[in-house]
């Protein structure tokens, strides 16, 4: 099976940046379409970006588009997320979530992905 471990989250003022990794392991990377997921306290998982197996295609939710970016080097088997201006509503864990149902789609629906890493705490303070 695909094993996902998330890294580079922790704690960042309003407007800065931060960017998650998450490195790959088990299975051929390349074959998975990738996603990102958060879920903040007090409320349900929400889709955040996902990209297909060639990185040729991206999706994002509307609350982080044009503030986010997804990438993957499947050379290094890792997935990216590059987050920039962040606000406090940005909080949240974030997991690393990796589908094997059609990696030529950016899917955006939870419920396709069968490989979860543990997540990464990003808390943006005021």
């Amino acid at each position: 099976q695909l094993r996902l471990l998330e890294s580079g989250g922790g704690l960042v003022q309003a407007g800065g940046s931060l960017r998650l990794s998450c490195a790959a392991s088990g299975c051929t990377f390349r074959n998975y379409g990738m996603g990102w997921f958060r879920r903040a306290l007090g409320k349900e998982r929400e889709f955040v970006a996902a990209i297909t197996w060639n990185g040729g295609s991206t999706n994002y939710a509307d609350s982080v588009k044009g503030r986010f970016t997804i990438s993957r080097d499947n050379a290094n088997n890792k997935l990216l997320l590059q987050m920039n201006s962040l606000k406090p509503e940005d909080t949240a864990v974030y997991y690393c979530a990796g589908h094997p149902w059609d990696p030529s789609i950016a899917t955006m629906t939870s419920t396709r992905y069968e490989y979860w890493g543990p997540g990464t705490q990003v808390t943006v303070s005021s």
